[in-house]
């Protein structure tokens, strides 16, 4: 019943009992995760589209008899498409590429955005950095002109439409695209400006491409936060959440997660602010860590990666501050997860910590350095498709 703000619930109550019917149960922990009590098949529903992991084609089919009986269904053998997500599977080298093809270039025709001549390199601006200033000054405040509303809608209307992209697959514009949030509730001429240049970034850089190489599905997370870099006196904490292996020091890999936002308290140090990016990347990862369990994937003490000795220290016992109250909760709840083996806090230098890119708003040559290593050059994907259809089309000969 369109229209109908229950509508959501009650469509959800049905195919879950439905579904119960034929052993099939949504985890109680991860909702929209669902295993059968006895066959080996698992999948996630989100919305109306099903994204199926199983062994023996025949489960498949019993999953897909069971939802005709009630529904008119579609499916997709090859895999190549979920949440509006192109997905392209390099069986040869263990990899599968992400990608949204045109889904910029429809946004940007939907907000009637030019596309500028020269290439824009840097989706929001920098704070130049002065070489031998000690004192850490905040960001100026904003004090142009505010917005009318319907530059107030546009602004909005912006971050809603780029931030499902940003987070599926080109995270190069998170922390250019929560600043934007950050001031779409009082925009000013200034945001608008910063929108206009997002928008050019969008428009002058290639199709984005996310790629997962196989692992052993072990979860791995860099950690880091920028102090007083934000307005109003606040932080930045970053995030680089990836599969990889059991290691020391674990591979890289795609991002499964990228944590970009603002801190809301003001923290009185550096030591706090990367204490407080600790806890808030071990918050996002504790349901993560119980779906890839759920899923059959037993999980170590998941690896943490921070690059400051004194958090690293607090975390692990191995500081005891003295005067330290307003970080009580934080580091004592990291001690506990440590303490537990939930998590393993480790120190790495600065230069090694992917999550570092997601803390600051850089200038253009770093933007243009670290792009190829967060996203996948798109030649790489024309050439695997190329291939792939012609060796399709020597198939069907």
């Amino acid at each position: 019943m369109y229209g109908l703000p229950q509508a959501g619930i009650l469509a959800q109550e049905l195919v879950e009992k439905r579904l119960q019917a034929h052993g099939y149960g949504q985890s109680q922990i991860t909702h929209g995760f669902w295993k059968h009590d006895t066959r080996p098949i698992q999948f996630s529903l989100v919305v109306d589209d099903f994204g199926v992991k199983y062994v023996g084609e025949e489960n498949a089919k019993h999953l897909i008899e069971v939802l005709e009986q009630h529904y008119e269904i579609t499916k997709d053998w090859t895999g190549s498409k979920y949440l509006g997500l192109d997905l392209t599977w390099d069986y040869e080298n263990n990899e599968v590429h992400l990608s949204m093809l045109d889904y910029v270039l429809k946004a940007l025709q939907r907000f009637n955005h030019i596309t500028p001549t020269k290439k824009q390199n840097q989706p929001y601006p920098h704070v130049p950095i002065q070489n031998g200033n000690k004192i850490k000054y905040t960001t100026p405040e904003d004090d142009s002109p505010l917005l009318n509303e319907k530059d107030k809608k546009f602004i909005q209307q912006v971050t809603g439409v780029f931030l499902y992209y940003t987070r599926a697959v080109d995270a190069t514009m998170l922390p250019a695209l929560s600043a934007i949030a950050s001031d779409q509730a009082t925009p000013t001429q200034n945001t608008m400006a910063n929108c206009q240049q997002f928008l050019d970034y969008a428009a002058t850089q290639e199709e984005s491409v996310l790629t997962y190489k196989a692992s052993n599905m072990i979860l791995a997370i860099h950690s880091n936060s920028s102090y007083l870099n934000e307005k109003h006196s606040r932080s930045r904490v970053g995030g680089h959440h990836f599969w990889s292996s059991n290691t020391d020091n674990p591979d890289n890999n795609g991002a499964v997660l990228n944590v970009s936002s603002v801190m809301k308290a003001v923290l009185s140090s550096a030591a706090e602010g990367e204490i407080a990016g600790l806890f808030i990347n071990v918050k996002h990862a504790i349901p993560q860590r119980n779906l890839i369990e759920e899923m059959g994937h037993p999980q170590p003490p998941t690896p943490i990666q921070t690059d400051n000795t004194t958090s690293n220290g607090i975390a692990n016992n191995k500081i005891q501050p003295k005067a330290t109250k307003a970080m009580d909760m934080r580091f004592h709840w990291l001690r506990f997860c440590e303490t537990q083996k939930q998590f393993r806090i480790y120190w790495r230098p600065g230069k090694t910590n992917r999550s570092d890119y997601y803390t600051k708003h850089h200038p253009p040559i770093l933007h243009k350095t670290m792009r190829p290593e967060i996203l996948t050059p798109y030649h790489i994907l024309q050439a695997l498709r190329k291939r792939q259809q012609q060796h399709s089309s020597r198939k069907s000969y």
